[in-house]
């Protein structure tokens, strides 16, 4: 028998949770995100556990996001159970940032997309030199979720722009400027450190893990980037980018080549979620603009074929529709974000009384 996809043991008074799909660098599944929901609500009233720790099994990281895979044989055949997927993982997500008790995100290695979820909004979230994290959507054609444009909105200027539209992976300095960690640990005493969490509190035995932060290049672009990315169209992000490019500016210029090969509806899709999300008051609400907007995505031509690209035929050459900024309907664009009726998400829909709202 196949081991279980998602692992759960309490170690003294520690709840632990490991990611076990090592071989899909722990994609996450509805299956999984369901478990861990169940789970989380079961621990947060459970006084034998004290804190929750999150980690991915093997050495490839916590977790590459979602399982597109699935997603794209679920768009094939209606998408029902992609909804699904999502309601349970968003609830996941909302449940983890407003959890009793402190949850301990052990993001080594690859963290992408929903492995975002299921840890930057813990209270406790620790990346390694090996980490490599970032919202990657607007590569296949979808825009972040998860609560990235939550979280993405918030970062320092206009960084969180320029890492939303480019989806690029970034190391441990530049997770922790853009806000989506607290702290930098060595992989070599994470073992220890895990260990020591079984008996006392994490905020006591912390400060002995933790490492200086890194230099941050995001932080030394930030005047060119908050100027560049402070427009709310993707066409005048594109001119400012291009300009300082001309003048010699090569990270500009890796902006627009990078920006290029993107989807022009996720873009502006992308760009129109983090303005609007900024604004939203709380992760709920955002989550329930991002529900909305998924939702549509997987109706568009855009998601599938961008899926298709990166990861089916591995061809990496997209046939976007529309292929330019210019083409992309404006009226179908803003309709993304329109209510869903009876189908709005509903977060948390089990919780225990008390336990997360």
């Amino acid at each position: 028998m196949s081991e279980p996809e998602v692992l759960f043991a309490v170690r003294g008074t520690l709840g632990v949770i490991t990611l076990n799909r090592p071989r899909a660098v722990n994609a996450l599944t509805a299956t999984m995100a369901t478990a861990m929901l169940e789970t989380l609500l079961r621990w947060a009233t459970d006084p034998a556990v004290h804190q929750v720790l999150v980690r991915g099994s093997g050495e490839r990281g916590l977790c590459a996001g979602g399982d597109i895979v699935a997603i794209y044989r679920d768009i094939t055949s209606g998408g029902q159970e992609t909804e699904e997927f999502w309601s349970t993982e968003y609830s996941l997500n909302s449940l983890i940032q407003s959890y009793p008790k402190p949850y301990i995100a052990y993001m080594d290695g690859l963290v992408l997309g929903g492995g975002v979820g299921i840890s930057a909004h813990g209270s406790h979230r620790l990346v390694t030199t090996r980490t490599r994290s970032g919202m990657p959507e607007t590569t296949i054609g979808f825009v972040p979720d998860v609560g990235g444009t939550y979280l993405l909105s918030r970062s320092p200027g206009e960084s969180g722009t320029h890492a939303a539209l480019t989806g690029e992976h970034l190391g441990a300095a530049e997770v922790l400027y853009l806000g989506l960690a607290d702290h930098l640990i060595d992989f070599a005493r994470a073992e220890e450190l895990f260990v020591a969490l079984e008996t006392a509190p994490v905020d006591d035995i912390l400060p002995g893990f933790i490492l200086p932060v890194p230099a941050s290049n995001l932080e030394s672009w930030r005047a060119w980037l908050d100027d560049a990315y402070a427009h709310s169209s993707v066409e005048e992000i594109m001119a400012d980018l291009n300009a300082l490019a001309a003048a010699g500016n090569d990270e500009a210029r890796a902006a627009v080549a990078t920006l290029g090969k993107k989807s022009p509806s996720a873009l502006k899709l992308t760009l129109a979620s983090l303005r609007r999300a900024k604004n939203l008051t709380d992760l709920k609400e955002v989550l329930k603009q991002e529900y909305r907007v998924g939702l549509r995505a997987l109706e568009s031509s855009d998601f599938p074929e961008g899926i298709r690209a990166q990861v089916i035929d591995k061809d990496y050459a997209p046939m976007w529709n529309p292929a330019t900024l210019q083409a992309v309907d404006m009226e179908l664009l803003e309709a993304s974000f329109a209510s869903l009726g009876n189908r709005e998400l509903k977060l948390n829909p089990r919780a225990l009384s008390g336990a997360v709202e």
